[in-house]
């Protein structure tokens, strides 16, 4: 049987799947079994699951190739002064979507970006319950897998279909007046929206495999939730924007957290009125 992960356009694509799938594994046993939660100085919670991924992570990107630096959301105390140095990291999330392991739910994620110079190489995002993984790059495309012998390419949708509701993926639990209003003014130049709520870096994901339109996010986050999804949206043909219009990016500095921004099609129609109506 072909190995249909063998011939993809990057050379560390593929091991590194493989990595998020075994951190995967790791974290299964602990899904649904009332694990202990501890909070962080930030009180965002933290379990068992994503510190034994995070074991695997680190440990498997260092035997990769030990020269590129290793940020993880649970190994995130490296000085400024440190990581300004850097120009390939990392960027690791090893349980994306916490909030919704320690619920049960399914909508949790694996996350591994592969940084140049403040810019998203590839990324890869895993599914631990189902084997599904999304995986690509700006210059490389992007795929889907629901298991370890097939994957298929996806691609953003540029325009709607007749009777196509105009489709935003938003946070369950993270919103902001902001971004209320952002939503007011698409509803009133598109019409009615449709609103699809999904844990995790799956909301980018969705629209990487043409299920939604825009993913607008003007509440924070960090770093390590966007990554790599920003690197399978790209790979599909879509775009991360900061509310200016510029490429969304991963500069060195002081504080891990994102500006506020904005996931599209990179060719959408209305991508102008959207940037019009962030910026307002």
């Amino acid at each position: 049987m072909t190995d249909p992960f063998a011939n993809l356009p990057h050379p560390l694509l593929a091991p590194v799947i493989e990595l998020a799938r075994l951190a995967g594994e790791a974290i299964l046993p602990f899904w649904r079994a009332n694990v202990s939660v501890t909070s962080k100085a930030d009180d965002s919670p933290v379990t068992a699951a994503d510190l034994a991924a995070h074991q695997v992570l680190v440990e498997g990107l260092q035997a990769l190739d030990p020269t590129i630096h290793v940020l993880s959301e649970e190994d995130a105390d490296i000085p400024f002064s440190e990581r300004a140095t850097w120009e390939r990291w990392w960027l690791v999330d090893p349980l994306d979507g916490t909030k919704e392991f320690i619920s049960g739910s399914e909508e949790f994620t694996v996350n591994v970006a592969l940084i140049e110079r403040g810019h998203v190489v590839f990324g890869v995002v895993s599914m631990p319950t189902n084997d599904r993984c999304y995986f690509g790059g700006a210059a490389l495309g992007a795929w889907r897998s629901d298991s370890p012998e097939h994957c298929e390419p996806i691609q953003v949708r540029q325009t709607l279909q007749t009777g196509q509701a105009f489709t935003v993926v938003a946070s369950r639990r993270h919103s902001s007046p902001e971004q209320e209003h952002l939503l007011a003014g698409l509803a009133a130049g598109l019409g009615p929206l449709q609103l699809t709520n999904i844990g995790s870096s799956l909301k980018f994901c969705l629209l990487a495999e043409g299920a939604a339109d825009c993913y607008p996010r003007l509440a924070p986050t960090s770093q390590w939730d966007t990554a790599a999804a920003q690197g399978v949206l790209e790979g599909a043909g879509g775009e991360v924007l900061q509310l200016d219009g510029l490429r969304f990016s991963y500069p060195a500095r002081e504080s891990l957290l994102n500006p506020f921004f904005l996931a599209l099609p990179a060719k959408a129609e209305w991508r102008e009125k959207l940037l019009v109506l962030a910026q307002s």
